[in-house]
């Protein structure tokens, strides 16, 4: 078969694909009857197309689960455009619990919160879970047998990450809002609880100034029917001096 064939299938399944393919999926694609490619036909064929893409708004990206064809990342504030809804952003929680997951893993439930100071809510393991991100991979061997966290192929498609490997050193990590506001991350559907977000001091402060401000406007407006008493107690006064 024409290595020229071989590109132009490889290039139409990729497009035609709603998930990765990896070689050997891409393999599969030619009869027994046809000519069979080599793998090493496929890899040149996937190296051509990711060089014709050098100068196109899209890109033929490398990831956990094999190949696939995406918008380039600065290509993001139009394409976006297409979905009229916003999207919602993640919560601080939540992110701070998946990255304890995916560099300490595996983690436990109580590991997390040990780190985190706070109790992690059930509505972010359930969150993550359904997401397919993270999974049980096993359980420690003490009192209670918790289940022990990791990371998922799903988690490092969704983050463009071929391997754990590409994650970035804990001293490239910044502020996590940070974070969120640049990636412009996506979780459809998810409502916070209260207690997914830990309070601050600042919040617990402005909590507390706000419950001491509610008297004294409940004061000013308890003062008001007295000031209109006192003005009708003047009207009838000089009506009597007349």
């Amino acid at each position: 078969m024409n290595p020229e064939i071989v590109k132009k299938v490889v290039e139409a399944a990729l497009l035609a694909s709603g998930k990765p393919l990896n070689i050997d999926r891409l393999m599969h694609l030619f009869a027994e009857g046809d000519f069979q490619p080599e793998k090493n036909d496929i890899r040149k064929a996937l190296t051509e197309i990711s060089e014709d893409c050098e100068n196109r708004g899209v890109e033929l990206k490398e990831i956990a689960s094999g190949f696939r064809m995406q918008v380039r990342e600065d290509m993001a504030p139009w394409v976006s455009r297409l979905w009229e809804e916003k999207p919602q952003r993640y919560t601080r929680a939540l992110l701070e619990t998946l990255a304890l997951i995916a560099y300490r893993q595996p983690a436990t439930r109580g590991e997390i919160e040990n780190v985190r100071g706070v109790a992690v809510s059930s509505n972010i393991i359930k969150t993550l879970t359904e997401r397919e991100w993270i999974k049980v991979v096993g359980h420690r061997d003490v009192p209670g047998k918790p289940a022990m966290y990791g990371t998922t192929k799903q988690f490092l498609d969704y983050f463009n990450l071929k391997s754990l490997d590409e994650l970035p050193s804990l001293a490239e990590l910044r502020d996590f809002e940070t974070v969120n506001a640049e990636l412009d991350l996506q979780l459809p559907g998810l409502e916070v609880a209260p207690e997914d977000v830990a309070p601050t001091p600042e919040s617990d402060n402005e909590s507390s100034e706000s419950d001491n401000q509610e008297p004294e406007t409940e004061t000013e407006t308890a003062e008001t029917p007295v000031e209109d008493d006192d003005t009708s107690d003047d009207d009838d006064n000089n009506e009597t001096d007349k």
